[in-house]
């Protein structure tokens, strides 16, 4: 029988590369830190006490998510700085949408070789986010897999936790009939159907340099302040983070039953962009509102007599069901 004499870094782990690449991150999560944090890098667990002064019911919420093929635009243009802030929208743009204030953020990278500069880049982009998004990265995991990945292959994953009262949760329960629904822009595709991105535009081949891979590579919007601001301005009766699946399918995930979205597609410019994807692939048009947020990352549900001045209306509550584009 052969035997082995085998270092974990000859079977392709290189452990002090992961503590290089720890060091070269620390202060991008110190940056993130709360008062509601205790303890810092490197424990077994991230610790949190949450300010819950006002809150008489408090109710975690939660949400995990990754930026799916997006990552390989990074890849390709050699920006790992930015996809980190994807991570963190993705996960805190949905809890949000329950009325949440995100309380704390963990990410996971696995990578087919820990290179450390590389890895410092992508945690900047993340601690970037919960900067953006007002909370805390308490903790996360970069995994090397070499043989199941390539050295220049990596996936990025994240999970956050935010708290609201329960009697603040927004559940849609309060929408009816005639309320108005306001859209809040997009900056870009966010972190939604690349995979027919790449292919219609050909990504594999495209300039790193050029304006396009610039604007693909724009990470999508956090609306944690923005939302908070607007809920003090009047009251926001449901959200809805336009995610995977558009707009078509999206917004109704906030709706209750017998109501309708009515929207008037003309009530904002759609971004070029997104019309050359659509031309440039032949793609049908429910196809695209049914893929991408065609330039409204989140859709808010409100009194028709809000105060909506500087915002674009992008429609109405209806007596009815789902989801109507005209």
């Amino acid at each position: 029988m052969k035997s082995f004499s085998e270092s974990y870094a000859q079977a392709g782990v290189d452990i002090t590369a992961g503590y290089d690449a720890v060091e070269l991150f620390k202060a991008h999560v110190a940056k993130t830190n709360t008062a509601e944090v205790l303890g810092g890098v490197g424990g077994f667990g991230g610790m949190v006490m949450p300010n819950l002064a006002g809150l008489k019911e408090p109710v975690l919420v939660s949400g995990t998510d990754g930026v799916g093929t997006k990552i390989r635009l990074a890849q390709i243009s050699g920006i790992h700085d930015t996809i980190g802030i994807d991570c963190v929208a993705m996960c805190v743009n949905d809890i949000i949408c329950s009325g949440a204030r995100p309380l704390f953020f963990l990410d996971y990278i696995a990578m087919g070789k820990n290179i450390p500069e590389r890895t410092a880049e992508i945690v900047k982009g993340v601690a970037d986010g919960c900067v953006q998004a007002g909370c805390a990265l308490v903790g996360g995991e970069c995994a090397e897999h070499p043989g199941l990945m390539g050295d220049d292959d990596y996936d990025l994953a994240g999970f956050a936790v935010g708290v609201v009262d329960k009697s603040k949760i927004l559940d849609g329960s309060r929408i009816k009939d005639g309320d108005l629904l306001v859209g809040l822009p997009s900056s870009g595709f966010h972190s939604n159907g690349f995979s027919l991105v790449r292919k219609v535009f050909d990504t594999e081949n495209l300039d790193p340099k050029s304006v396009l891979m610039s604007e693909l590579l724009t990470p999508t919007k956090i609306y944690v302040k923005e939302l908070a601001e607007l809920s003090q301005r009047f009251e926001v009766r449901g959200a809805s983070h336009i995610t995977g699946g558009g707009l078509i399918e999206n917004v109704p995930r906030m709706l209750p039953d017998g109501i309708c979205a009515v929207i008037d597609t003309k009530s904002w410019e759609v971004p070029l962009t997104f019309k050359r994807l659509q031309e440039k692939g032949g793609i049908s048009g429910r196809d695209m509102y049914n893929t991408y947020n065609m330039g409204i990352g989140m859709v808010l549900a409100v009194d028709a007599g809000s105060d909506v001045s500087g915002l674009t209306v992008i429609g109405r509550c209806e007596k009815g069901a789902g989801i109507e584009l005209k």
